[in-house]
């Protein structure tokens, strides 16, 4: 069984502004106070492990630590089966420091080349920690294939060139309200909140 949140202050494990509006939006029906790791000036642990969970669990907890408070955190990223999974948990270094998505996205692109199969995955973990150790892990994911020329300025990080299953738009033409519906995200938060929220 699950823990309950039943604590009215929620720190998100993110310096993401994107990330960071995506699950303020989401929260927001629970009339939580939410704070960011930045907002507090918590520094972004090293992301040392070899999952999406692993790292979202890591990121999670060193914020709860730092602010005493329960934290939310996400790891999440796309995974390309002719790139074997590829860029995976490393989704966010491919853009580089300066985060140049446009850069990784092109690597995306030159990596699968001609290969006939463009199939992939957004996958997102997310991790919540209290203050006393304790940790409830999700993990959701949306199945899709890359396109090429990348499409639609909505969305942030690889979602122009991501075209979810059933569907002939790109997370960037998507408009981000049905995004949020319908997401990885969506689906890991569906479950957080029917465990620990409901």
């Amino acid at each position: 069984m699950a823990r309950r949140f039943t604590e009215k202050k929620l720190v998100i494990a993110s310096h993401n502004k994107g990330k960071i509006k995506e699950i303020g939006d989401l929260l927001a029906p629970f009339g939580i106070e939410v704070f960011s790791a930045g907002d507090l000036d918590l520094p972004e642990p090293e992301e040392t492990e070899k999952t999406f969970i692993g790292n979202a669990q890591l990121k999670s907890t060193a914020a709860a630590k730092g602010a005493n408070l329960p934290a939310l955190a996400d790891d999440s990223g796309l995974a390309v089966s002719a790139l074997d999974g590829a860029p995976g948990i490393y989704s966010a270094r491919w853009a580089g420091p300066d985060k140049d998505f446009d850069m990784a996205m092109e690597k995306v692109q030159n990596g699968i080349g001609s290969h006939p199969d463009r199939r992939a995955s957004f996958i997102c973990a997310l991790s919540l920690a209290w203050p006393d150790g304790h940790v409830e892990n999700f993990e959701g994911r949306l199945e899709g294939d890359i396109v090429w020329p990348k499409r639609g300025r909505h969305g942030f990080g690889y979602d122009p060139i991501f075209q979810p299953k059933g569907y002939d738009q790109t997370f960037g033409e998507i408009e981000p309200a049905i995004k949020h519906e319908m997401s990885h995200r969506a689906d890991a938060f569906a479950q957080l909140v029917a465990a620990c929220f409901k």
